[in-house]
């Protein structure tokens, strides 16, 4: 068939539609890439000018990518994509045979455009990572996707947070988990919740107990007190699966921390915790030191960003690193930075116990005293947007992904 700017310039005169020339040239690139490409036309790409796709564009390039073969993740992010484009995506996802990645990060699609693409997933046996992120699908529009996940046996990663969704397609996710055997990374970050009864909470913890093959949690902005965090707990005590959870921007303080400490000493599966933006202060940090200082704790990853932690606290942290080698990621940056902490952080950095791009500070001296800078490493710091300089995806900034192994794709963006 040719190049598939050859192609593509082909369907455009077909259907008689101007040629959108960032993708004309992005298509362009692709003639030297192999067999596995992934075809980046996010609309917030920083480094080079881009035009932003459109309902129509969708059309043009889902007709290129029908029979293509090498075409194995295909990035949208930040575009102008609605329900009709999402319709041309599911038709895409039909008859394509070899597509196993999309991103549709913050676009247009709302419930009917949801309920297209989670209705061709029925019968897909290919696709194994959709993100949905920032899509106002809301709870209709997650429910049809839960109701796919009951069929649907390829599909491993799905990310639907800042959907809106609702606490009935939480409650719908969680049960639909309960069974799904496919499914190794699921974000269900941000949704709208007014009940203080943390049902959510509740019946993610029931589903913890007894799936099997869930690596990946994210449930960060749940508005999670102590009390879900215990029913988490609960059910992590005999989870012997989840590698990543993330309970960010929650209201978990001290006693929240106790808990998880707890699993932390009993089971040695979980491999990451992100508890940026909470309360647990200085005693909810001296309780995870002292499950991290055991030997046989497996936490290779911990960030405590902005949780009024101070000397104390994170003291027992440095102490506790020095013992355990396992922990080699800590995220610090919007505590109380006092001089001792300083100075321990920059001898765990001078010592090489601590890699420079393994934290996300970095030790200076003025006047003979020690101060720590911040500097953009972190989890997922390029979750939402792309850099302006350097590369996307920079392990030093996403650990995360370098870290965990449950991402089911290792493509190499062309």
């Amino acid at each position: 068939m040719g190049s598939l700017e050859g192609v593509y310039m082909s369907v455009c005169d077909d259907l008689h539609l101007s040629a959108n020339v960032f993708i004309s040239q992005v298509l362009k690139e692709t003639q030297n890439c192999g067999s596995s490409i992934s075809l980046r036309l996010a609309g917030n790409e920083r480094l080079k000018e881009v035009i932003r796709l459109t309902d129509n564009d969708l059309l043009v390039l889902s007709k290129t990518l029908r029979n293509d073969l090498t075409v194995k993740a295909l990035d949208l992010r930040y575009n102008w994509i609605s329900d009709e484009g999402a319709g041309h995506l599911a038709d895409l996802i039909q008859e394509n045979v070899a597509l196993q990645s999309l991103d549709l990060m913050c676009n247009s699609i709302e419930v009917e455009g949801a309920e297209r693409i989670a209705k061709s997933l029925h019968q897909n046996a290919t696709l194994k990572r959709l993100r949905m992120t920032g899509n106002k699908i809301g709870n209709k529009g997650a429910m049809h996707f839960a109701s796919m996940m009951q069929t649907n046996t390829t599909l491993e990663e799905l990310d639907v947070s800042d959907c809106d969704l609702a606490t009935q397609s939480l409650i719908a996710f969680a049960i639909v988990l309960n069974n799904n055997r496919s499914i190794r990374s699921i974000n269900v970050s941000r949704p709208l919740l007014f009940s203080l009864q943390e049902e959510t909470a509740v019946h993610m913890a029931r589903m913890l107990a007894v799936n099997q093959t869930l690596r990946e949690l994210h449930m960060g902005k749940h508005g999670m007190t102590d009390s879900g965090v215990e029913r988490l707990c609960e059910s992590l005590m005999i989870n012997r699966t989840l590698r990543y959870l993330d309970l960010r921007c929650n209201r978990i303080t001290r006693d929240g921390a106790k808990r998880l400490s707890e699993v932390l000493k009993q089971n040695g599966t979980l491999e990451i915790l992100d508890l940026s933006s909470n309360r647990i202060e200085d005693g909810g940090a001296v309780c995870l030191s002292e499950a991290v200082a055991l030997p046989h704790c497996k936490l290779r990853a911990l960030s405590i960003l902005s949780n009024n932690i101070g000397t104390t606290g994170l003291m027992s942290l440095t102490k506790a690193m020095n013992t355990n080698p396992n922990l080699t990621h800590i995220y610090i940056w919007g505590n109380r930075l006092e001089e001792p902490v300083c100075v321990a952080f920059s001898q765990l950095i001078a010592s090489g116990r601590l890699l420079k791009d393994h934290t996300d500070v970095s030790p200076y001296e003025v006047d003979g005293r020690f101060y720590l800078a911040e500097i953009s490493h972190g989890l997922r710091r390029h979750y939402y947007w792309t850099p302006s300089y350097g590369e996307d995806g920079d392990p030093a900034s996403n650990a995360a992904l370098a870290l965990n192994t449950s991402h089911c794709l290792d493509l190499q963006p062309c």
